[in-house]
């Protein structure tokens, strides 16, 4: 059953699939595709807010420093450091 914290992880793992940068939309796309099952078992709430909080799980990414910072990265790009 997925968690908020396992989206963190996906979205790394997207990130790394998409060549380590890309836009919110194919990112989520890529975590739809490939982690649909999770989310469709995980408790209703993610289910429901999983594309809200996989901007949270960026925002910690960055504060950790797996990520570039917003201000730094191209304008809607999210990137790994």
């Amino acid at each position: 059953m997925a968690s908020k914290e396992d989206l963190a992880d996906w979205l790394v793992e997207a990130l790394r699939d998409l060549g380590g940068s890309a836009k919110i939309v194919p990112i989520c796309e890529y975590v739809w595709k490939h982690h649909e099952y999770d989310l469709k078992e995980s408790p209703k709430g993610l289910f429901f807010t999983w594309q809200y909080d996989i901007r949270w799980a960026a925002k910690n990414l960055r504060d950790r420093g797996v990520m570039k910072p917003a201000h730094i990265s191209p304008n809607g790009v999210w990137e790994l450091t």
